[in-house]
Order: C-alpha cells, then structure tokens, then sequence
C-alpha cells in the first residue's frame, strides 16, 4: 500500500519543500483573485465616494471620481455649527446603548423560555410572536397604541416597542437549542433555577450569537428616526437622525425656493448644495457604526452560522 501512495503522488511536480502548480491553476487563481477584487472594489467604493465627494468643494460634488477636488472640510464645519446636533448626537448614543441592552436581555430570555421544556403553551406564544413578523397593524394603530401606553414624548419609547423582536428571537432560540442539555440539566440537579441557568450558562457560551444580535439591534436604533418625527416632538428628545433629516430639507427648500432672500440663505447655508450635505449627511450617521463594526465582526459571522443551523 506504500508503494501505491508513492506511485500515485510521483506524478506531482515538486520544487523544494514546495508544491509546483500547472499553468492552468495559474491561471485559475489569477482570474479569482482579479474577480474578488472587482468585488471588492464595488463593495468599497460607494463608501469611498461618500466619504470624497463630501470632503470636495461644494461645487465639485458629484464629479469627484478618486480623491477629493479642492479638498475641504467646509460640508462638516456648517453641519457642526449648529450645536444642538451634539445634544443630538448623546440622545442616539443613550437610545443605541439603552435600546441594543433591552432588546438583547428581553428577547434572549424570551428565547431561552422557549427552549424550557417546563414552559406552558410555549408553541401557542411562540406562534403569537412569529404572526406579528407576517402581519402588521398598520402606522395609525401603532400611533394609537403608543399614545395610550404613554409613551409619547417619553424617552421609553425608544426602548420598549423593541424589546421583543421576533427575527432576533428566532435566532437565538435556534442557538441555544444547540446547546448541549447535559450543562443545563446538571445546573438544574445542583439547585440552580431559570434565572441562574440563564445568567450563568446561557449567555456565557451564546456569546456569538449575542454579538451578532447586538450588532443587528445598534444599527436598527441608530438609524432609527420615524417614531422620533411622530412621537417624540421635545426638543430634549431629538435623535441626531432626525435632526439630520430636518437639516436636509431647509437646505432643500432653500436651494429650490426662488424667493429666498440672502439672509435665509446664509442661514441655511445655500454655499453648501443639497448633494454635498447629503453625502456629509451620510458620512456622519455611517461613521459610528463603522468604528464599531470592525470589532465585532468576528462574533457576528461566527454567531449567523451557528445561529442558521440547528445542531
């Protein structure tokens, strides 16, 4: 049997400690890698032209292709002038961190109720929770609804509409049925209850899976606006998205109304077109996010595979 596994790995051409490839492998990696990169290239480059077009000058904005054309900080420094966006900017910071820890906590232990084989009805909840992800009330009742909960012009309205989310529920129910019921069941023969099971085991070893929830539920409430524009209408409780939002339409209007005197226009800022603050705009709200993500993404690709099959 040696002398057969010798006989059949001669044939591969061998240059020192390694292994010679064919001009035909050669080939097919050169493609692959000009493919990926291609790909890569597409996927970066809309950031990138974000990021060039709102550091050109107002009115090269829109014809920058590579790097900045008369490069200049004049978009962010009219944005910043305002100094409620700082305000701003702590309410979305409070509402993304309040927000994420409620939905993680709430949903999680959701989740681990219904992998409990001691949990009553929990097919019929779980099927009561699932419904509300294929049918939906509707803006009005859910304006009505959050009015008689009181949460109008109440910071809890950024918290409590998102502590259950179904999608996120699923995924983690799927996770932690793939823990193993021997570290559960020997916690439950040592005395421990629901709450310790839960506290000690399940969320140490799910730490993937929370990861990648967390990521999910900071991005939803960072972006997140439209219950602010309904709702929330003191100036205290003002996300830095809406304020954003706001700020882009004056500079719209501004820059289509005809009637606008020079003193409106200074105010507004009629220098900077609605384009260039639109990519300033989105530069700001993009840019958290994406300091965050990076640290993150080792858990979020490993928690959505685990998370995806039950195992």
């Amino acid at each position: 049997m040696i002398g057969v596994k010798k006989a059949k790995l001669s044939h591969i051409p061998v240059k020192g400690n390694r292994i010679r490839r064919t001009k035909g492998e050669i080939c097919l990696t050169v493609i692959v890698v000009i493919v990926l990169s291609l790909l890569t290239f597409l996927c970066i480059y809309p950031i990138w032209f974000f990021v060039i077009n709102s550091l050109s000058a107002p009115l090269w904005v829109g014809r920058a292709s590579i790097l900045p054309r008369m490069f200049t900080l004049y978009n962010y420094s009219t944005i910043f002038q305002d100094r409620s966006i700082y305000a701003a900017f702590g309410m979305s910071v409070m509402r993304t961190v309040a927000g994420t820890t409620a939905t993680l906590i709430c949903s999680s232990f959701v989740a681990y109720l219904f992998t409990h084989k001691y949990m009553p009805m929990k097919r019929l909840f779980y099927r009561m929770i699932i419904f509300t992800m294929f049918f939906n009330a509707g803006m009005i009742p859910w304006y009505l609804t959050m009015r008689a909960y009181g949460l109008q012009n109440n910071f809890l309205l950024y918290i409590v509409p998102t502590m259950i989310v179904p999608f996120y529920m699923i995924l983690l129910k799927t996770f932690f049925e793939s823990i193993p019921q021997a570290l559960t069941e020997s916690a439950e023969i040592d005395g421990a209850g629901v709450l310790k099971i839960y506290a000690y085991i399940i969320l140490p070893v799910s730490v993937p899976i929370l990861a990648s929830v967390t990521v999910f539920a900071a991005i939803a409430q960072w972006n997140s606006w439209f219950d602010n524009f309904l709702l929330n209408n003191r100036h205290e409780y003002m996300t830095l998205q809406l304020l954003l939002y706001q700020y882009l339409q004056r500079q719209m209007v501004s820059a289509l109304s005809p009637t606008a005197t020079a003193s409106e226009a200074a105010a507004f800022g009629m220098s900077s077109n609605p384009l260039s603050v639109r990519m300033t705009i989105s530069m700001i709200t993009m840019l958290p996010i994406m300091m965050v993500y990076p640290f993150m993404q080792k858990y979020f690709i490993q928690g959505i595979m685990l998370g995806s099959v039950k195992g």
